[in-house]
């Protein structure tokens, strides 16, 4: 099998589970030396065992990306232990819901720190370092909230979409250094978190996977869907794309959810 991004090395924050764990998975096995940066120690040490089980090289490194000490650890983590860094994947994220009256100056302050305050704080230490190297590729996991809001997701659609402009602000800032910056929108993955939140809600994963059928591809998205285009954009096949948003999606940003035509019962 060719490895697509052989002799990486990468970073992915938020991997002990879900989106993150997926994505630091399959830049493993498609050659890439792998730090996983999580705030859940015994998750994340897990994630990075089952990625040495199967003959891949991963670490992990506790980080709470809202402190930016964590974060300049994280980075020099990946450059004593491998030399370098080539990848930084932003998937760190919290999305409890509230409206606007209901969002405290707390809360606000802790989803955008986590949010935007993180990758920031990561993208800040690990520009330099792909610098050193010729460049790099920095990918944000971002959200379609980031671009068009939800009632009940005001922090979190606001931080999102300050990703996003922070995506593409880096993106021209540091061209010149072949540094690339990207931002993904997964669509609506069954992570555990998102489980978990469904299920606090009174909504089951039978009535979860009914709504999946009427997606405009008849499914919820996977981790691993986004995992695919990480890799891409971690790789030297997309060296011309910077400051680029990829709808990872299944149309359901620009498409209405509908029962789909001939679809069983």
């Amino acid at each position: 099998m060719v490895q697509r991004v052989q002799g990486k090395v990468a970073i992915v924050t938020g991997a002990a589970q879900g989106i993150g764990r997926a994505c630091a998975q399959m830049l493993a096995l498609e050659g890439a030396r792998v730090v996983i940066g999580d705030i859940q120690e015994a998750a994340g040490q897990a994630a990075a065992a089952a990625i040495r089980e199967v003959g891949g090289e991963a670490i992990f490194q506790k980080v709470d990306v809202t402190e930016e000490k964590d974060c300049s650890e994280l980075i020099e983590a990946a450059v004593r232990s491998y030399g370098r860094l080539d990848v930084l994947v932003n998937n760190a994220g919290w999305y409890p819901r509230a409206t606007l009256e209901e969002t405290s100056s707390d809360l606000w302050d802790r989803i955008l720190a986590i949010n935007l305050r993180g990758p920031f704080f990561c993208c800040k230490y690990a520009v330099p370092r792909m610098r050193e190297m010729g460049g790099g590729s920095i990918i944000n996991i971002g959200s379609i909230h980031g671009i068009q809001g939800q009632a009940n997701l005001v922090a979190y659609a606001s931080a999102k979409g300050g990703l996003l402009t922070l995506t593409k602000t880096l993106a021209g800032a540091y061209a010149a250094d072949m540094v690339r910056v990207n931002y993904i929108i997964p669509g609506w993955v069954l992570s555990e978190g998102e489980l978990a939140l469904r299920k606090s809600q009174g909504t089951s994963e039978e009535d979860l996977a009914q709504i999946g059928k009427n997606l405009p591809f008849g499914r919820h998205q996977t981790p691993e869907d986004t995992a695919y285009a990480v890799i891409y954009l971690a790789s030297d096949e997309s060296s011309q794309i910077t400051g680029s948003t990829f709808h990872i999606d299944g149309g359901a940003s620009i498409l209405p959810i509908r029962p789909r035509m001939n679809q069983p019962t």
